[in-house]
């Protein structure tokens, strides 16, 4: 789908900004966050750029993404952002995004079909939900004030509520990288037929 570094610019530009909206989007609605666990799009998101964009746009966006908020604009999620987020529980799943859109683009850079878009889409939630999931215990153990009894088995149970949503939205991912592929044929590395 990238044509050009210009057009490589203004895709990553695009998601970013597309992570700003997915990081708030549930934020008026505060029983979605679950042990501090903000409930968003965002991994959604970042699936997408990595099968649209491929693993080095992609992977850029997510970058160009967490820049902006450790710069101070409030583009994570609740709002948040600034130099103080490096020490927030939750830190680690702005930094999977980047290696899960890496990760992703890198799985689909020659294989486009419906089911490797699927299984790259699952792989790269599984990524983040492990990446993030163990920076938060870590966080909490280290450096954070710890909630009373906290383990790292209630670190994975503060991840159940989100998991159905993002399972979900993972075959959602795949359906629009599908079908995008097809309306832009030239984002193909492969020539895989996708099915309708």
């Amino acid at each position: 789908m990238v044509k050009s570094q210009v057009h490589g610019m203004v895709l990553a530009s695009l998601f970013a900004a597309l992570m700003a909206i997915g990081a708030n989007i549930t934020s008026i609605v505060p029983i979605l966050v679950v042990g501090n666990v903000p409930i968003t799009l965002q991994t959604v998101v970042c699936v997408i750029a990595g099968l649209l964009l491929g693993k080095k746009w992609g992977a850029i966006a997510m970058t160009v993404y967490m820049l902006i908020g450790l710069a101070g604009m409030p583009v994570f999620a609740g709002w948040g952002g600034g130099l103080g987020t490096l020490i927030s529980p939750t830190f680690g799943f702005i930094l999977s995004y980047i290696v899960v859109s890496w990760f992703v683009g890198l799985l689909t850079e020659k294989n486009k079909s419906f089911v490797m878009l699927v299984a790259a889409a699952l792989l790269g939630t599984a990524l983040n939900y492990f990446l993030g999931t163990n920076w938060m215990y870590m966080a909490y153990k280290l450096w954070f004030n710890a909630p009373e009894g906290f383990t790292y088995t209630m670190a994975w149970i503060w991840m159940l509520p989100p998991a159905p949503k993002d399972i979900i939205l993972s075959f959602v991912a795949a359906a629009v990288g599908a079908k995008m592929l097809k309306v832009f044929p030239q984002a193909q590395a492969s020539k895989t037929s996708i099915p309708a």
